[in-house]
């Protein structure tokens, strides 16, 4: 009678792991593993026993960045196919990520995640050697891709802060503390029932703009007049625009999460015969080229989204060449620009 192996198959030991077990940062094992200096010959043989006692294997392809180099940087963008050619805020980014990489004779490859199928893709194709490093923008909490650059050691660097990328790089904004000036300007003209079109909850901005906005409204703050809508579009704009209309006719303020979105909202407002600002007031969120295309121009908040693409590439570079020995977060100002629509 054969024997009957009662062995469970172990999942494969990831840089956190290996972090843990070390007690250091998954950057700093990054560093180990990419043949990166400013680590300490401490750091570096508590990681390489933690190594041995996970049974940790490097990916062949992570560990070959440290002979060679593709000069090539990824771009990832997770967001539908559509809304990449509509949000000028992701052509901003990649023009000023391109810049950089641009002047540091790299390449930069997009990718778009915008299905499942799209995820698993990329993380294969991340694990292929092919790129040097990353970013990546629209990351959602629990992101495979997230993991699967974090499980490789790929030098990273995240536009916006998704709350579980640990001590990964990121530049962002405060969301949260301009979403909140511009709604308490929008309180100050005078509105009374103070609404909002909250886009995209699912990732770190959306859901920091609508914190600012209950921030701003404390007690007025009323739950009625938040309509949740999917992504920052045009479309989104207009579907969440009408349900407030239906839900709160008397509705005289309206935050809309981007400028796409206000866009949208302004569409549906001026059909339904409602005058900007002398019976509604709208702002909204980027001073994209979506602001300037109302009628009337629309009070908004200012995101450099060059400067975001621009810093979170040199980001990369700099864990490329060994240059960055602290992972962390750089935010960048979002000043409120103001103009007639409120």
């Amino acid at each position: 009678m054969g024997r009957v192996d009662h062995t469970v198959k172990r999942r494969r030991a990831t840089v956190k792991d290996v972090a843990l077990e070390a007690g250091v940062s998954r950057g700093t094992v990054s560093r180990v593993l990419n043949g990166q200096p400013y680590v300490s010959d401490e750091a570096r043989a508590a990681i390489d026993a933690a190594i041995a006692r996970v049974g940790f294997v490097p990916n062949r392809a992570a560990r070959s960045l440290v002979m060679q180099s593709s000069q090539a940087i990824g771009l990832i963008v997770h967001e539908p196919h559509s809304l990449f050619v509509e949000d000028p805020n992701i052509g901003s980014i990649l023009m000023g990520a391109n810049a950089a990489l641009s002047e540091a004779d790299y390449q930069l490859s997009v990718m778009i995640a915008d299905s499942t199928r799209d995820i698993e893709r990329l993380a294969r194709y991340l694990s292929g050697g092919l790129i040097d490093g990353v970013i990546v923008v629209s990351a959602r909490v629990g992101d495979p891709i997230t993991r699967a650059i974090a499980d490789l050691a790929l030098p990273a660097a995240f536009v916006g802060h998704p709350r579980d990328i640990g001590d990964a790089a990121y530049v962002a904004i405060d969301n949260r503390g301009a979403a909140r000036e511009i709604t308490t300007r929008l309180a100050h003209t005078g509105r009374e029932r103070i609404g909002m079109i909250a886009s995209a909850l699912d990732r770190d901005s959306g859901s920091d703009r609508l914190a600012g906005f209950v921030d701003a409204l404390g007690n007025r703050f009323d739950p009625q007049l938040v309509e949740r809508v999917p992504l920052y579009s045009y479309s989104d704009g207009q579907a969440g625009m009408r349900a407030l209309l239906e839900r709160a006719p008397d509705i005289d303020g309206v935050f809309a999460s981007s400028d796409a979105v206000a866009a949208g909202a302004m569409d549906v407002l001026q059909s339904a015969g409602r005058r900007i600002p002398d019976d509604i007031g709208v702002v909204g969120f980027d001073d994209s080229t979506w602001a300037l295309r109302c009628d009337p121009p629309l009070s908004t908040v200012h995101q450099p989204a060059t400067e975001l693409g621009r810093a979170a590439a040199e980001s990369v570079l700099r864990q490329l060449r060994g240059e960055d020995p602290e992972t962390g977060g750089t935010v960048l100002e979002c000043p409120v620009v103001w103009r007639a629509s409120a």
